[in-house]
């Protein structure tokens, strides 16, 4: 297979190896589930892989093709060629590929492949789609022996502390190496939970965000462990405490035009007739999106009443309990127009949490839908069932059986991703069945 790179795209990477005298290029992508894989070559055979992409074996991969399709290519975006800037020793350059079959097609399996097909999708009604994800996570402890468990907070301090929160020197290195590898960090700070960050980039592209999200991770896990700490992005580590989301902005641009299609300042809320036919389609596929969004067994110990996470399927102007947000419009700055869906969190795979919410919103334009009413109480200290209102899955079992019955989910994923998808995560729930927990063990051994 032949691929084709501009002029200036090869002639920045170029400068880029030769400056920095690279030995070793790591090629980057991801699989269904969200775990960035990495196959890196010395920068001999650089050529080849622009030229015509690098040889792997797909089976190996989780979801990706079974032995008798093994075949991959992977062929290098090269606007995402870039210096990993902890590997200080010998310096190695990362770039994010795409996955393509022997035959010169983008694999269907692929999940940045995924995200392309919807974000065409909209370009045929005219939209562009842009996100800026928010991603919390938590440091702990590594004890003497390497281990993690018990758990040990790397501090004790607070939402906005600054006299106790003894992780923001570890944030600032995390900073300085997500924007040398080019990531527009806008604000880092630490969150409710003790040993809880956050650090959030700006928004942009959904593409560009969810290479960014990918990168954001693997950065921060890395930066970690350079400071004898793990980086955890798991959703709920700690009972009885705030989890981590990844709550998500989002807006729809008019293509190619430099301007949202989410504002109309005749509304009460600065909303579009697009923008509330958007945030229709996503509450009305919330509950089939959820096992893409909030894909662990862990991700429901989150998504509970008490704890700042939506559970009712709802929407409000700046209300922080509601499935979707809507910020409230700065005077002369109706482009930050923008809704904020409040349930993902961030152990998902980005490409696919990206796509399947533009396809729901599509769904919602195409249909011309109109949200319910806006809940603009505060949904944490209400009964949901005498206020009407629905609520999300209530673990990773309800969700595949909601993923299961939406044919526009199912759609947004494909055939192949789909199924995998599916397989992987009722693999993940019946293990979890299956399992004798510590609490079960103290509840119950003694009483019965």
């Amino acid at each position: 297979m032949s691929v084709a790179h501009s002029p200036e795209q090869l002639e920045r990477v170029d400068e880029i190896i030769k400056r920095n005298d690279i030995p070793f290029i790591r090629r980057q992508f991801s699989d269904i589930i969200g775990a960035a894989k990495h196959v890196t070559i010395p920068v001999g055979h650089w050529d080849t892989a622009i030229s015509h992409g690098i040889w792997f074996d797909g089976s190996s991969i989780e979801g990706f093709a079974r032995i008798a399709e093994s075949d991959m290519y992977l062929v290098p975006d090269l606007d995402t060629f870039a210096v990993i800037p902890w590997d200080m020793d010998l310096s190695t350059a990362r770039v994010i590929c795409d996955v393509y079959t022997p035959d010169g097609e983008p694999f269907d399996g692929d999940p940045r492949f995924v995200l392309k097909r919807q974000l065409a999708a909209a370009a045929e009604l005219g939209l562009e789609y842009q996100v800026g994800p928010e991603l919390e996570f938590f440091l702990f402890r590594r004890h003497a022996d390497g281990s993690v468990i018990p758990l040990a907070p790397h501090d004790q301090a607070g939402y906005f502390d600054v006299s106790s929160d003894q992780a923001n020197n570890v944030r600032r290195q995390m900073v300085d190496a997500l924007q040398a590898l080019g990531i527009n960090v806008e604000a880092s700070h630490h969150e409710v939970a003790s040993g809880q960050s956050e650090i959030d980039f700006r928004y942009g592209p959904a593409l560009k965000a969810a290479d960014s999200a990918m990168t954001f991770r693997i950065t921060l896990k890395a930066i970690a462990q350079k400071n004898n700490l793990h980086c955890t992005f798991m959703p709920k580590p700690i009972a009885g405490i705030n989890g981590s989301g990844m709550h998500v902005h989002q807006s729809v641009w008019n293509r190619g035009a430099s301007d949202t299609a989410m504002y109309d300042p005749d509304n009460e809320y600065g909303l579009s007739t697009i923008a509330l036919q958007f945030i229709a389609g996503q509450l009305s596929h919330a509950k089939a999106m959820a096992p893409i969004i909030a894909p662990l067994v862990n991700s429901y110990k989150r998504l509970v009443p008490g704890y700042e996470a939506p559970v009712y399927i709802s929407w409000g102007r700046t209300n922080r309990s509601a499935l979707i947000r809507i910020p409230r419009i700065s005077h002369g700055r109706y482009r930050s127009t923008r809704c904020e869906l409040r349930c993902p969190d961030p152990s998902a795979n980005p490409y696919l949490a990206f796509a399947v919410m533009l396809a729901a919103g599509l769904d919602g334009i195409k249909r011309r839908l109109d949200p319910p009413p806006p809940a603009e109480e505060d949904l944490y200290n209400v009964d949901g069932n005498r206020a009407g209102l629905d609520m999300l899955p209530g673990d990773l079992g309800q969700a595949i059986d909601e993923l299961k019955r939406d044919e526009v989910i199912q759609s947004a994923l494909g055939q192949h991703v789909y199924e995998r998808y599916v397989e992987a995560k009722t693999q993940e729930w019946n293990e979890y069945r299956l399992y004798v927990s510590q609490w079960e063990l103290e509840r119950y051994l003694t009483v019965y």
